[in-house]
């Protein structure tokens, strides 16, 4: 290999480490964080840079992913053609008449208990993968896409519970804002 072949050889490169600063850092550019983080509000970034972290490529993407916690609006997603697309999915609807049912309880949307929702949904529809997911993670996230939308999902109830500048809707509400709209 000749040192003008060097240059084409490309290593990829590293993912990027995000800490609960560069969480907060967003959250107040965004002015969704006051200038002073509460312990419990730094927690939470803490918990969301280790979740979304490694699904975000730089500070946009990372920025994108936060903006699914503190923004939804039913009406919107509703308003979207890939939405319209998900929804004509056969199964699509009992997945969010259940899912609702299930987000009823006062329970919060830890990890386990989302495993719990989604085995139940998969146990009484018979549903898998993307006719499973996409609907729950539309409903939640507010977007069609892959797991990292489940990782928002995780964050949105101890969002909720803290004091940001912008109130974070919870799990449970946004499923009730969704069926309501989509009616």
């Amino acid at each position: 290999m000749s040192p003008q072949d060097d240059s084409a050889v490309r290593v990829p490169a590293s993912p990027i480490a995000f800490a609960a600063r560069d969480i907060a850092e967003i959250l107040r550019a965004q002015g969704w964080l006051a200038s002073d983080a509460s312990p419990a509000q730094l927690a939470w970034c803490e918990r969301a840079a280790a979740l979304l972290g490694p699904h975000a490529a730089d500070h946009r993407s990372l920025a994108d992913l936060l903006q699914l916690v503190f923004h939804y609006d039913a009406r919107e997603v509703l308003a979207k053609v890939e939405t319209h697309a998900v929804l004509s999915r056969q199964g699509a609807r009992d997945v969010l008449r259940h899912l609702a049912l299930l987000l009823l309880e006062p329970t919060p949307l830890t990890p386990e208990r989302f495993k719990e929702v989604v085995e139940s949904l998969k146990e009484s529809l018979g549903i898998r993968s993307r006719d499973l997911f996409h609907p729950i993670r539309l409903a939640l996230a507010g977007r069609v896409g892959d797991g990292e939308l489940d990782r928002v999902t995780l964050l949105l109830d101890d969002a909720a519970a803290l004091p940001f500048a912008a109130p974070v809707k919870s799990a449970r509400q946004r499923i009730l804002e969704f069926c309501a709209a989509l009616d």
